[in-house]
């Protein structure tokens, strides 16, 4: 069985190596170091570490004042917390001066479970996604993420990385290069394709494995990088499948599905379905249970799929 690995995890652990190798790179917490595996960073480098505790607006302020004198501040709390909370201080602080601060938001989606939903942030893309200058980052498991923690770490300009709380399976190929702005084709097809990201890129996968079985040749695109998007890549693909499925642990409204339909609707207009929280708050339960009552399972991508070629045809 493939290692199961958190997103979390895996961003405790880079962050660590890259903080070896960076004397630059700084870490802010909001109290929550434990959770976010910040905690891995502070033990080895106490004096680079700073936890401003539950003070999530006055954390982004910091943060913003040390990538002014020159540091690389990668902020860690929730998802909620990370951005619907401060989002002023992102605004204005971060995004219009274009700072080198690294918002790295774990506890996103559903899958945070329990702590319901005041806890599950669902439209945390959206509101990134809209602000000028903002990069979206969205690892589809613990091997990217690592790439994606060293990729942001040496770009210039603010980055919002989404990072989730429950172990995942590992779906992307080892070796496999990563690029900010450029998706992934994991699976060829020609009937149409799924546009899935994080930890939908593994169900999505499942999803087509079993369609390949009923004679339908379903193509698989990691999306890690939602802002920019890979339009290349897209438009490459709607011409060649002529309908798309999108998948994400996010709201239908603002997230990877609206940019996908967004940027189709003005070059090459063809069907494209969205798979997601459809217009509703999460709530308590296991990340199991809920993502079965959300819709994310095999069985909906499915029917997904087929809806997708019939509006096709």
């Amino acid at each position: 069985m493939t290692e199961k690995i958190a997103t979390r995890d895996a961003y405790g652990k880079a962050l660590v190596e890259l903080g070896r190798r960076m004397d630059k790179i700084v870490v802010l917490d909001a109290d929550l170091s434990k959770s976010t595996k910040t905690a891995l960073f502070a033990e080895e480098f106490p004096l680079r570490f700073f936890n401003m505790g539950i003070s999530e607006a006055d954390m982004m302020g910091t943060a913003a004042g040390l990538a002014a004198s020159g540091y690389i501040p990668f902020v860690s709390t929730f998802g909620v917390f990370a951005t619907g909370r401060v989002f002023d201080q992102i605004r204005n602080s971060i995004a219009y001066t274009r700072l080198n601060v690294k918002i790295a938001a774990t506890h996103t989606g559903i899958t945070v479970g329990e702590d319901g939903a005041s806890h599950q942030a669902l439209e945390d893309i959206a509101l990134m996604r809209v602000l000028p200058h903002m990069t979206v980052v969205v690892p589809a498991d613990g091997r990217q993420t690592y790439q994606a923690v060293e990729a942001i770490a040496g770009c210039e300009g603010p980055v919002y990385l989404r990072l989730g709380r429950p172990k995942v399976p590992q779906v992307i190929p080892e070796g496999l290069p990563f690029e900010l702005g450029r998706g992934q084709l994991l699976r060829e097809g020609k009937d149409f394709a799924f546009l899935a990201t994080g930890i939908t890129v593994g169900l999505s996968l499942e999803a087509s494995q079993l369609l390949e079985r009923q004679g339908i040749n379903a193509a698989v695109v990691n999306i890690h990088t939602i802002k920019p998007l890979d339009k290349d890549l897209l438009l490459h693909m709607a011409a060649k499948t002529g309908a798309f499925v999108t998948v994400e642990e996010h709201s239908v409204i603002g997230g990877l599905g609206s940019a996908i339909a967004e940027l189709i609707s003005g070059n090459y207009p063809i069907p494209v379905i969205r798979v997601g929280i459809n217009d509703t708050f999460g709530e308590s339960g296991s990340p199991e249970a809920l993502l079965i009552k959300y819709g994310f399972t095999v069985e909906n991508l499915i029917k997904a799929g087929q809806t997708a070629m019939e509006k096709k045809r």
